[in-house]
């Protein structure tokens, strides 16, 4: 979702390459030691992920967008042109 790779992630939020590998394929909520799970969360927030709670409408994420992007987005939309559904 961010377009980064496993290695620039790990580098981000300073873990071993090895260690988000095996927080990425373990099972479980969690995934890894608490203290790596908040590192890498906040890594990705940097980056403009936002995490949803359970109670924000159902857990997951989505890509954050500023409020410069989201005016530029509107205007995109009011622009014309074909009318179709998207997820803006």
């Amino acid at each position: 979702m961010a377009g980064i790779g496993q290695d620039r992630l790990a580098r981000l939020a300073n873990i071993s390459i090895t260690t988000l590998r095996r927080m990425e394929s373990s099972e479980g909520p969690a995934g890894g030691l608490p203290n790596n799970v908040r590192a890498v969360k906040a890594a990705l927030e940097q980056l403009g992920i936002r995490f949803i709670p359970e109670n924000g409408g159902g857990a997951g994420v989505r890509l954050k967008f500023s409020a410069s992007e989201v005016r530029r987005i509107a205007t995109l939309e009011g622009e014309g042109g074909i009318v179709a559904d998207d997820d803006f």
